[in-house]
C-alpha cells in the first residue's frame, strides 16, 4: 500500500522559512517523479513545484520561483520543499504527490492528472 506523507507546515510570520517534507512509502520511489501542491481557502489547488525522478530537472510556478527549491533525496523516498522569503499569500495547505514514469524520460509534471498518489497535505500559514 503506497502512503505519502507531507510535514513541516506550521504558523511563521511574513519573510520566514519553511522546510517542507514528504516521505513515499509502498513504491519504488526513484520511478517517480514528485511534485507540490498547493490550496488556498476558496481556492482550487494549484501547481507550485516539480521534480523529475532523477533530481535533474525542477520546474517551478511563477510565484515562486527564486524563493522556493525542490529537492529530493531517493535513498531516504523523500522529497522536499524548501521556502523562503514567505508572504502571506503562500498560506495555502501543501500537498505532496507523485507520478508514476515508466519511460525514465526526466519529465517534471505539472497538471493535477499526472499525479496518481496525494498525500494529506500540510498547512502552512504566513502572516502579515
Amino acid at each position: 500500500q503506497v502512503h505519502v506523507v507531507e510535514s513541516g507546515g506550521g504558523l511563521v510570520q511574513a519573510g520566514g522559512s519553511l522546510r517542507l517534507s514528504c516521505a513515499a512509502s509502498g513504491l519504488t520511489f526513484s520511478r517517480y517523479a514528485m511534485g507540490w501542491f498547493r490550496q488556498a481557502p476558496g481556492k482550487e489547488r494549484d501547481f507550485v513545484a516539480a521534480i523529475s525522478w532523477s533530481d535533474s530537472r525542477t520546474y517551478y510556478t511563477k510565484s515562486v520561483k527564486g524563493r522556493f527549491t525542490i529537492s529530493r533525496d531517493n535513498a531516504k523516498n523523500t522529497v522536499y520543499l524548501q521556502m523562503n522569503s514567505l508572504k502571506p499569500e503562500d498560506t495555502a495547505v501543501y500537498y505532496c504527490a507523485a507520478s508514476f514514469q515508466p519511460g525514465r524520460g526526466e519529465i517534471v509534471p505539472v497538471r493535477e492528472y499526472e499525479y496518481y498518489y496525494w498525500g494529506q497535505g500540510t498547512q502552512v500559514t504566513v502572516s502579515s
